[in-house]
């Protein structure tokens, strides 16, 4: 399997809500470096391993968000980064809004696993 296949067979797993498949491909270690400004982040938005990303992202988007989607355009890369490029999609539950929010994220793989998450998303357009 590539890299590009493995980060696509993850948004696949996030996709039908398989949480133990998206945790079969981080690495026990992964380092996940959250957007500071989504509404639960604190601090400086790093978290490292899969318990705290559950725990400190996954766990919040329902709180957040309805209907709370990642649409990918493309996943691309060579050697050990990969890019995905996308939206988010649902309605912000604290304004009402629905929102499309441009979505970039950059992964680093090693030995088959997803060491490293970089996200760059549109935080305005998610808190309107």
């Amino acid at each position: 399997m590539t890299n590009v296949e493995l980060v696509k067979q993850a948004y696949g797993y996030f996709e039908t809500g398989n949480i133990d498949g998206v945790m079969s491909v981080f690495d026990p270690a992964i380092e996940w470096n959250e957007c500071k400004g989504m509404p639960f982040v604190q601090d400086d938005g790093r978290y490292f391993g899969g318990e705290a990303i559950v725990k400190n992202v996954f766990m919040h988007l329902p709180e957040y968000f309805d209907g709370f989607q990642i649409v990918v355009s493309d996943v691309f890369g060579e050697g050990e980064k990969v890019a995905m490029e996308g939206f988010y999609q649902g309605t912000n539950k604290a304004t009402g809004h629905p929102f499309k929010a441009n979505v970039v994220h950059i992964w680093t793989i090693s030995n088959g696993k997803l060491i490293r998450f970089f996200q760059a998303a549109d935080t305005a357009v998610l808190s309107r």
